[in-house]
C-alpha cells in the first residue's frame, strides 16, 4: 500500500527556515519522482518542486527559486523540502505526491495528507 507523509511543518516568522519531510512506504523511492506541491486558501494547488531519479535533477517554482531546497534520502525512502527566508505568503499546507515515473514531466499519482505551514509575526 502506497503512503506519503508529510512532516515539519508549523509556525514560523518570516524570514525563518523550516524541513518538510516525505516519508514514503509501500514504494521505493529510487523508481519514482516525488513532487512537492502547497495550497494557499482560496488559491489552486500549485508545484513548488520536483526531484527526479534519472540523474537527480529538480526544478522549481520561480517564487521558491534560491530560497527553497528539495533532496531526497534513498535509504531512508524520504523526501525533504529545506526552506529558508520563508514569507508570508508561503503559508500554505504542502504536499508530497509520488510520480507515476522517475522523471518530473510524466505526472503523479499518489498524494500526502499534507502539512500546514504558517508564515506570520
Amino acid at each position: 500500500q502506497v503512503q506519503l507523509v508529510e512532516s515539519g511543518g508549523g509556525l514560523v516568522q518570516p524570514g525563518g527556515s523550516l524541513r518538510l519531510s516525505c516519508a514514503a512506504s509501500g514504494f521505493t523511492l529510487d523508481y519514482y519522482a516525488i513532487h512537492w506541491f502547497r495550497q494557499a486558501p482560496g488559491k489552486e494547488r500549485e508545484e513548488v518542486s520536483c526531484i527526479s531519479n534519472t540523474d537527480g535533477s529538480t526544478r522549481y517554482a520561480d517564487s521558491v527559486k534560491g530560497r527553497f531546497t528539495i533532496s531526497r534520502d534513498n535509504a531512508k525512502n524520504t523526501v525533504y523540502l529545506q526552506m529558508n527566508s520563508l514569507k508570508p505568503e508561503d503559508t500554505a499546507v504542502y504536499y508530497c505526491a509520488k510520480g507515476i515515473t522517475v522523471g518530473c514531466d510524466d505526472g503523479y499519482n499518489y498524494w500526502g495528507q499534507g502539512t500546514q505551514v504558517t508564515v506570520s509575526s
